[in-house]
């Protein structure tokens, strides 16, 4: 009896050990990904200058916020887009071209608790109270970037203090932000596929494979993270967020940041509130700045995945990591932290969802008018 009751004990310690071993070799596996893209890019590029000859078209900033918005809105994966920004940087990508997509970034992935809001279109006041969350949220993204879009093309601010600061972490090529351990275990990996490529389809095919292989990877690592992540936390994640929420303007902002930061998706934190908003059981303004964290939670995978970079390119890859933090670090303290800004987005999307909860067509419009039709028109009309 006694030995039944070890064997089950010790399975059970087993089986909620695995996950988070699974958890360990997803990180890896993103790492090596993120190195894989900025190795393909630059390999079939034929170096650095020809990788970012490869991205001449964005160097319009519009340009950039569009490719930025449309592939998060497709992919559905904010980390996902910037962690493969960041790779593209440390391929040759430059870092002032990168800043509108990582902006754009930022309204993409808005679009997932919008569609998770249309579920109660069937019920006119559930649908126009998580409608209201869902395009709060929306709102404030579009609004930081009208904001700090035009501030960062005339002075440069996040381009200049991110690059303070990557100086401070990173000294230079050889330098490691401190994670010395962290490139010997990801360089003999991506070296030993890159020779294995390079083996079999030697010439610029093989940097187009590697970076494939990479992207694949990439999405393959974020996905099942997220997936694993959620199921071992998102009980613990709801209990700390019905603590947090309500409890103070800090503390929402903390535990949103908090909840993103630990299932490794804001599209799952912030889909999380929609319905709970819907039914009621928490309002508008209580949920507004716990949406605001999951923008700031957000940013640890670009910062993850830029710390297993090499390379003298590695420290723009940490660079722009640090301007998807700063970015929305400011867009927090600017928006929400000024009264008088602080209530745009918000009243906006409460009379905006009592437009749509009366007419639906209003709801269609709003989803592919700001994350296809507007984007494609300004791609027509740059172009």
């Amino acid at each position: 009896m006694q030995a039944t009751s070890a064997s089950v004990e010790n399975r059970a310690v087993t089986n909620s050990f695995l996950p988070w071993m699974a958890v360990l070799g997803l990180v890896y596996t993103l790492l090596v990904a993120v190195g894989l893209i900025g190795d393909g890019f630059k390999w079939a590029a034929g170096g650095e200058a020809g990788a970012a000859a490869l991205f001449e078209f964005a160097t319009n900033p519009f340009m950039g916020l569009i490719v930025g918005t449309m592939a998060t809105a497709m992919v559905q994966s904010s980390s996902t887009v910037t962690s493969i920004t960041v790779g593209l940087v440390a391929a040759g990508l430059p870092v002032s071209t990168a800043i509108p997509m990582i902006m754009g970034i930022n309204i993409g992935t808005t679009m997932t608790s919008t569609l998770v809001s249309l579920g109660s279109m069937g019920k006119r006041n559930v649908f126009r109270r998580s409608f209201s969350a869902a395009t709060a949220h929306g709102f404030f993204n579009l609004f930081a970037v009208v904001l700090f879009l035009p501030l960062e093309l005339t002075t440069g601010f996040l381009a200049k203090s991110s690059a303070y600061l990557t100086e401070v972490l990173y000294d230079g090529p050889s330098a490691s932000v401190g994670f010395d351990f962290i490139k010997p275990l990801i360089k003999p990996v991506t070296g030993a596929m890159g020779d294995v490529t390079a083996a079999i389809l030697p010439g610029q095919s093989g940097g187009v494979v590697l970076a494939l292989i990479g992207l694949v990877l990439t999405f393959l690592s974020i996905g099942l993270l997220g997936k694993i992540l959620k199921r071992q936390l998102v009980g613990r994640a709801k209990d700390l967020m019905h603590k947090a929420i309500g409890s103070g303007s800090v503390s929402s902002i903390a535990s949103g940041s908090l909840i993103t930061f630990l299932v490794q998706s804001s599209s799952t934190t912030t889909s999380l509130v929609i319905p709970l908003v819907g039914s009621g059981v928490f309002r508008l303004k209580d949920i507004y700045p716990f949406t605001l964290g999951a923008n700031i939670g957000t940013c640890i995978t670009a910062l993850l995945a830029a710390i297993s970079l090499s390379g003298p390119m590695a420290a723009a890859g940490l660079q722009i990591a640090l301007v998807h933090l700063l970015f929305n670090i400011a867009g927090v303290l600017l928006i929400y932290g000024v009264p008088v800004l602080r209530g745009i987005p918000y009243h906006a999307a409460r009379r905006f969802a009592q437009v749509a909860s009366r007419r639906k067509s209003v709801v269609f419009g709003y989803v592919f008018g700001v994350f296809f039709i507007i984007p494609g028109l300004l791609i027509l009309l740059t172009s």
